[in-house]
């Protein structure tokens, strides 16, 4: 494997590791889900956009380019603030499995828009994937009595629906990532997430104040960890691997959050979630060893920055 694959997977398990703290930082800020959303991109922003200001040797990009990575971080502000509000509603593993189910999106909105149909390999992985995650989504039923209460089912509906916003952030990062560099994308797109988790909190009524030392505490370990560290990664990542493979290594989150769930919030790890974790990973082996039709000669044409 050259190099640089090496260097974009170890992005992608930086990028695994700091998004599996996620739900943990959310649940333990205990503060609505738009309003943490709004604090994971502004406290990255603080640090993003003073480095782009002094980083003089970057090239500006087009402005179609930079409209492009602006509307990702449209869609990643809302993704966010569907997916921690699942999050308070549900449980960690359940809100990490259903949003992430991106590569159901990634590979169908690949297909249908770039015309670039994934291999055979994709779909098996896929699948094995979705399997264990069905088997996470019974365990969790079944620990409810076999019946799901009204709040975990809207949670689970908003996790889910964060998964489509995700995945057209995924796309458009793809996209537009051939021809901009880490830091200029990662500066411009949460610009636009800032913007519209902003927007949502004031449309919402949400209030930004008033918290406690630990929310606050846990608001800036989600900015730095889950969003500055891990995002990053995600970016550099994408300028060397297809969105498909990128969209299934995240399912890593999966049984790492269940794991973490389990002494940190005090939730249950039954044998059929693990069963089902460790069929997700087989599914993101098999999946990363068949990238999409026509990936390696993207991979050697284009030239991504940093």
């Amino acid at each position: 494997m050259r190099p640089r694959l090496w260097r974009a997977y170890a992005a992608l398990a930086v990028a695994v590791l700091g998004m599996t703290w996620s739900a943990i930082f959310v649940r333990w800020a205990g503060v609505s889900g738009p309003a943490s959303a709004f604090y994971r991109v502004a406290v990255a922003a603080v640090v993003l956009l003073p480095w782009r200001a002094v980083r003089r040797d970057l090239a500006p990009p087009s402005p179609n380019a930079a409209w492009l990575a602006i509307a990702g971080g449209v869609f990643f502000g809302f993704d966010l603030s569907l997916y921690n509000t699942g999050v308070m509603k549900t449980t960690a593993a359940t809100a990490v499995l259903l949003g992430n189910n991106a590569p159901v999106f990634v590979g169908l909105g690949t297909w249908f828009f770039f015309h670039r149909r994934p291999q055979a390999k994709f779909w098996w992985g896929l699948a094995l994937a979705l399997i264990g995650c069905a088997g996470i989504v019974a365990a969790d039923a079944t620990s409810k009595g076999g019946r799901v209460a009204v709040g975990t089912a809207t949670g689970d509906m908003l996790a889910l629906a964060a998964a489509v916003f995700f995945a057209a952030y995924l796309m458009t990062t793809e996209r537009v990532r051939a021809s901009m560099d880490t830091l200029t994308f990662s500066s411009l797109a949460i610009l636009g997430s800032v913007t519209t988790s902003l927007a949502i909190c004031l449309l919402l009524g949400v209030p930004l104040r008033g918290y406690s030392a630990q929310s606050w505490a846990s608001l800036v370990g989600l900015g730095l960890i889950s969003q500055l560290a891990a995002y990053f990664a995600i970016v550099y990542a994408l300028g060397h691997l297809p969105a498909t493979v990128m969209s299934v290594g995240f399912l890593a989150q999966l049984p790492l959050t269940a794991l973490l769930s389990v002494p940190l919030l005090g939730e249950s790890l039954t044998a059929v979630q693990t069963g089902g974790g460790l069929l997700v990973l087989a599914g993101i082996y098999v999946v990363n060893r068949a990238p999409a039709r026509g990936a390696g000669r993207t991979q050697q044409s284009r030239r991504a920055p940093r």
